[in-house]
């Protein structure tokens, strides 16, 4: 018949009827996404999830256990630290009791005796300045020998050849020309400052001298007074030293705890960077705070040894340094 056509499977369409096309022996077809460089289930078993590629990073365990021994740390030697404060306080309060109690059975002698005693204040110290000055002076005429043979030799070189002059020699006796007029310059300043200090030192032996002639009665009655508070005197220095050396452990120990987050937020931030395919920051040099950062210890102030100040709070309070959260 002319108005059929046959078609592909034996079946006869009537004209003008649309029919699909049918392929022989065509299954249908998934759809995969092809992997650069590989299959697709390849890629998907080899690829890490971004807590895994976070937790595999093991600058990240580095910079927990640094973070987990500073708290650690700090919260060991503030203990201590507000041991050693409040033992600092119940001395110098003892010792202002004890002191009030021999001062009201002595009475007036002691106000009368105090010039001698603060006048072998002074002579201790100018004692000591005058032995600090003496061994700076000895340091400067060391220095001024040294450069001394340093010149003696670079003129024997240079006049070892007459007819060629070395400029390595001649270099060598410039420079240690000029180190020896500096240490000649440093010779005499501290030649100065010593006999400067001994005359002060002199003096001050002799109004000590002069004081102990004239005060012999109320110095002899004051005697155990004085004495006491002196011995009070050495113990608080010697707590007080203590207090000054826990206060700077706290504050080394913050200083690492504050570079030790850093460290980890940098961290982050990479990783962070490598997911979104952008160039990531350089993790910073390991290096303490500057004077007047967060590190710095609470509490403590200048001029002082901190020991009426409040404590310094580090991460106590059961604090988890390790609980560092997660990049999101």
């Amino acid at each position: 018949m002319a108005d059929l056509k046959k078609a592909a499977g034996g079946r006869e369409t009537p004209q003008g009827e649309l029919r699909s096309e049918v392929v022989e022996d065509e299954g249908p077809r998934s759809p995969v996404a092809e992997e650069p460089g590989g299959s697709g289930s390849n890629s998907s078993e080899t690829k890490l999830s971004p807590r895994e590629e976070e937790e595999l990073d093991p600058r990240i365990q580095e910079e927990l256990e640094h973070l987990n021994q500073a708290s650690e740390e700090i919260n060991q030697v503030e203990l201590q630290l507000d041991e050693a404060r409040t033992t600092y306080r119940r001395i110098l309060q003892e010792s202002a009791r004890k002191l009030n109690t021999q001062g009201s059975h002595l009475g007036s002698c002691i106000e009368k005796a105090r010039p001698y005693y603060e006048a072998r204040r002074l002579a201790k110290e100018a004692q000591q300045e005058t032995q600090k000055a003496a061994l700076r002076y000895e340091r400067a005429v060391s220095m001024h020998n040294a450069a001394r043979e340093m010149v003696f030799v670079a003129e024997q070189g240079v006049m070892a050849d007459k007819n060629r002059l070395d400029p390595t020699w001649q270099e060598m006796l410039n420079h240690a020309t000029c180190k020896v007029n500096e240490a000649e310059e440093e010779r005499l300043r501290g030649e100065r400052e010593h006999q400067r200090v001994t005359r002060l030192c002199q003096q001050a032996e002799a109004r000590v001298q002069a004081l102990q002639k004239t005060l012999r009665r109320a110095i002899g009655k004051s005697r155990p007074y004085f004495e006491l508070k002196a011995q009070f005197s050495q113990i608080l220095e010697e707590h007080k030293a203590k207090v000054t050396e826990l206060e700077q452990q706290v504050a080394q120990a913050k200083t690492r705890y504050s570079v030790a987050l850093r460290n980890l937020e940098q961290i982050s931030e990479q990783i962070h960077a490598r997911r979104r395919g952008l160039p990531p920051h350089p993790l910073g040099p390991r290096r303490s705070s500057p004077v007047g950062a967060e590190a710095g210890p609470e509490g403590i102030e200048d001029g002082d040894s901190g020991i009426e100040g409040g404590r310094g709070r580090g991460p106590r309070g059961g604090q988890q340094p390790w609980a560092w959260p997660r990049p999101r």
